[in-house]
Formats: structure tokens, sequence, C-alpha cells
């Protein structure tokens, strides 16, 4: 069967397939004129709207992207519309065609359209005599090159550092030796249509399309219903050969993390903490019956399995975190904890135990990015800058500490007693303010590009707070909280979701820009005192609660598949 061609495009532009001569032929048959709004009409113009002639050249312009030249053509000869101006066209078809002289004669003719008058002329042909100047030392022509060099690049007297660059090119001794210096995709259509798109960035619309503008609509167009999709959290449609141009994007809320499909039950008491790994291949739980219970993660069933106990802390594990080597573990208790204890989650060893005072609180923890250094600290004061040897290398005194998180290797946000959040830096010893609240912070967690916080505040709820222009963003509504220690946690698809234990047993998820509950999950029989969304898989999350349960979350099918898993395998389901 013969191929009709539209599978091997995919809806994109392939430079490759452009004809340079059908482009020509597009010139000399479209004699079109610049309206008074700037619309290019031909001579034959029916009576279209801006908007219908917009839309036939955007129409044009893809048909010949994907070699429909001749469907182009007739599209162009019954409408009446040409695709762009005559001088454009020749334009275009010279530079695909390498004829640099005649390239200078459009320019010429083109100069009173530019944007930015003569230095954007200036810079356009700047850009046509370095094609130039490459192409002629690709095909071992020097002298010419450096004629160009000399007589036509260093006189426009423009990026000098640039043109001292190209001079360097001289010495290259083979075309692949000059490809490969200057980073050029070498003489061809690729590197020219390469050139026609920096080009048109000078010409208005009107009078060169941009390129791949149709392409480029669409997908705007498909990002915006994501953006209003409150479901969205899926990586398989990240491009436009993925999905249907023919029907609205929607998500339904049974591809979303909304149903259980695992409920771990081998703590003894109130789970207070858990969180996945940074590569989300296992799961640390933390209890008040002194247990940290490590879990190996199976993202295909979306099942955690036992993996060790470590117990050497002898203290109700009230704060964990991994650190970014995905090998060590810290360890904090609850509020008369005086030491931290750091795990190799590997061995099961300890690696060091921190302890500088019998007076200390030490409940909270961060690591620093490199993973080397971390900061704890407590409500009565104490807040060290310490090595994961255990060395303390800096202190801040007096600062009653409710929570930390590290910016980067030297800067710290710390929340304290005075309903606030605060930068330290540990480089200059400055501190300044961030976050001001009016009730007491109870936690606080950092979005992973260090954009946002998620403030839990008693009897407030959740709180988004922009990091940089430090404001308060937005207020989540559904969520109960009084007086008592929850956690959350940004996830899902570029995080674009947070989600909180409650005291009502439920977990809440929102989307960032919306401030009622995409989904409301229940299971849990008391307080959920802390979420953690897996990092590499944005559709599982776990929860842990005071009825000694951890909870994993994911969609529907998951739980489906999951249970038909256990029945082939003659295990018992824990759900």
């Amino acid at each position: 069967m013969q191929a009709n061609g539209c599978s091997q495009h995919n809806g994109t532009t392939d430079s490759s397939l452009v004809d340079p001569h059908s482009i020509r032929t597009s010139a000399s048959t479209s004699n079109g004129a610049v309206t008074a709004n700037g619309t290019m009409t031909g001579q034959n113009s029916k009576n279209l709207s801006k908007t219908d002639q917009d839309i036939v050249r955007l129409i044009g312009q893809h048909l010949r992207g994907l070699g429909f030249n001749q469907t182009a053509e007739q599209l162009i000869a019954e409408s009446g519309c040409a695709l762009e101006h005559p001088t454009a066209a020749r334009f275009r078809a010279h530079v695909m065609d390498g004829e640099w002289d005649k390239t200078e004669d459009d320019l010429h003719e083109l100069e009173a359209l530019v944007k930015g008058g003569k230095e954007d002329v200036i810079k356009m042909r700047f850009l046509l005599l370095e094609q130039k100047y490459l192409e002629l030392l690709e095909d071992g022509i020097p002298l010419k090159a450096l004629e160009c060099l000399r007589h036509e690049l260093t006189p426009l007297k423009y990026n000098t550092e640039r043109v001292h660059v190209l001079s360097t090119y001289m010495m290259c001794s083979s075309a692949p030796e000059l490809r490969e210096s200057s980073h050029w995709e070498g003489k061809g259509p690729v590197s020219r249509q390469k050139l026609i798109e920096n080009l048109q960035e000078f010409l208005p619309p009107s009078i060169m399309l941009p390129p791949r503008r149709l392409f480029t609509l669409l997908s705007q167009a498909v990002e915006q219903q994501k953006e209003k999709c409150p479901y969205h959290n899926t990586q398989l449609d990240s491009d436009l050969s993925s999905i249907s141009l023919l029907m609205d994007h929607i998500c339904t809320k049974e591809q979303f993390p909304s149903a259980t499909t695992q409920v771990l039950w081998d703590h003894s008491d109130e789970v207070w903490y858990c969180q996945f790994s940074p590569d989300g291949t296992r799961l640390a739980t933390g209890s008040k019956d002194n247990k940290l219970i490590i879990w190996d993660v199976d993202l295909d069933l979306f099942e955690v399995r036992h993996q060790r106990t470590l117990d050497e802390h002898k203290f109700g594990v009230g704060f964990l975190t991994w650190c970014p080597d995905n090998m060590h573990l810290l360890v904090c208790g609850p509020d008369e904890t005086n030491e931290v204890y750091i795990y190799n989650a590997v061995t099961g060893e300890v690696r060091q135990r921190i302890h500088q005072n019998s007076d200390d609180s030490l409940t909270y923890a961060a690591w620093m990015p490199d993973g080397r250094k971390l900061v704890v600290g407590g409500v009565r004061g104490q807040f060290y800058y310490c090595d994961i040897d255990g060395n303390v290398i800096d202190t801040w005194e007096g600062i009653r500490i409710q929570g930390l998180a590290a910016l980067d290797d030297k800067v710290v946000l710390a929340a304290d007693t005075h309903n606030r959040v605060r930068a330290y830096n540990f480089d200059t010893l400055q501190d300044f303010p961030i976050i001001q609240e009016d009730h007491p912070i109870m936690t606080f967690v950092v979005d992973d590009k260090k954009e946002y916080a998620l403030v839990n505040v008693a009897s407030q709820g959740c709180h988004l707070w922009d990091l940089k222009d430090k404001v308060l963003l937005r207020k989540f509504h559904g969520q109960t909280q009084a007086f008592f220690t929850i956690y959350s946690c940004f996830g899902g698809l570029n995080q674009d979701y947070v989600a909180s234990g409650s005291e009502d047993h439920k977990v809440f998820i929102w989307h960032k820009r919306r401030e009622s509950p995409v989904a409301v999950l229940e299971g849990h029989r008391l307080t959920v005192n802390c979420v953690h969304w897996n990092p590499c898989e944005p559709s599982m999350l776990a929860s842990a609660s005071d009825d000694g349960t951890v909870r994993i979350w994911g969609p529907k099918d998951k739980q489906r598949r999951r249970k038909d898993s256990i029945t082939s395998s003659g295990r018992s389901s824990p759900v």
C-alpha cells in the first residue's frame, strides 16, 4: 500500500522537506500587496475577513511544511491570499538557495519593513554574511571567505567579538572540524532554515510568517486546556502527537491518585511521618513506637514491601528526611529529644549520632543540596550547621525552630515561634524576613524549584507563599487543623499540586491555582499527620496517620491491577 505521508510527519515541520524551488514559485505567482492593517492579500483576494485570511495563510504554511506544495499553491490561488510579502518570499527562496548577492538586494527592498529600523537591518545582514562566510570555508575557498570577513563582515562594526571568533575558523583543516568547532550544521537546508527562522524575528508576521506558526498555536491551545484541567497529572501526553486535536483535552478523576492501593500495618502506634526517597524507589516511615521502617517501592504495581526496621535511636520518630544521595536518612524525635541520628539506609547502620548538649531539643533537620552538610534545630533555641560526620561548622543562637528547609548550600529557611519564616545565610551570617503569618506556623515545606512555600498554620490550614516576591498567593479551603503538627507536600506532575493531612482523618489535594480541593481521600480512622508524594511517580502518594497505618494512594486502575496481581499470586490483600 502506498503511504499517504501523514504518519511520516506527525504535524511537525521537517526543514529537509522544504523545497526552495516551490517557495520561489510562490514568490513569482503571489503578486500580493500589504493592506492598511498589515495583511497580505493577492490581486484576486476574495472578501475574506482578516481572521479568515490569517487562517488561510497558516494552513498554507503548514501544508508547505508537510511537503504538499501543489495543494498550498492551489489554496493561495483560490483564496487570493499570499502567504507572505512577495519580496519576503523571494528573500526566503534566495536564502534557501544560498544566493547571497540576491539576498542583499532583497534586504534592501525590505529595509522599510524591518521592525527595528537600520540597527536591525545590520543584524540581519550580519547573520546572512556569517552563513556565507562559513559556507565558503566549508567549500574550501578560504580566500573568498577571508574577503567576506574583511570587506563585508568587519565594516559592519557589529558584534566584533563574534567576528574574532569567526576568524579562528580559518584554521580548521577540514569541513567536519569546522562544523564541530562552530557548532554549525554545515551548508544545506538545515542551517539555512535556521537562518530563516532567525531572520524572521526582525520582520512583522504580516510580512513573513513565523516558522511553524499553526503548530505553535495548537500547542498553546492544548497547554491552556491542560492548565484548566483539574486532574491533569500525566506525562504521557507531553506533545501534540500523543493527543487528538478533534476534541478538548480532559482528564478524569479515575486517572488521579484517589484510591487506596495498599495499607501498611507494620507500626504498632501512631505514625508521625513518611517520606519517599528522592529517586522514588524507597519509602521511610516513622512512628511513636520508636521504629523507622524502610520500604521498597514497586512503581508498576503501586506496592511497597518491608525492607528493614531501624530502631537504634530509642525514641519516637517525629521527623525524618532523605539525603539527596538516596543513601542516608536523618531522624529526629519529639520535643524532648536532644540528638539526631543519621542512618545508612542501604546497610541499616548508624552513620552518625549528632549530640551537643543534654538541654538541646533537636526536632527538625534539613540536608543542604550537596548532601554533605545539614542543619538541625528545635524549639529551645538550638540551631546547628554541621557536616555529615557530626562536626558543628557554625551555630545561630536563640532561634526557636519550628521547621527547616535549605534553599542552597549556604541559605536556610527556618520557621520560628514568632509566626514567621526567615532566611539564614551561614556564609555571611545575615538573616532576613521571608514570610510573616498572623498565627503559629506548625510546619512548612518548599518546592523543588525553591519558588514556593507551603505553610501549615494553626487554626488556618494551608497557605501558599511566593518566596521571591514574599507574598501570600493562596489559602486552601477544606482541611481541618488546630494545633496538631501536620506535614504537607508539593507533588504531582511539575509539582502542580499540594496535599495535606487533616484532623478529620482525610487527605486533601489541591491544584496550586485552585483554593478548593480537587480530591478528598478517605480511609484513615484518625488524624492524618503527614502526606508525601512520590517525586518520580506523579500518581503515587503516601499518608501516615494516628490510626497506626500508612496508606499508599494511586489511580483506580492501579488499585484494580494490584488486586488482580494479588489474586493471581494467591496472596491475601492487606487493603
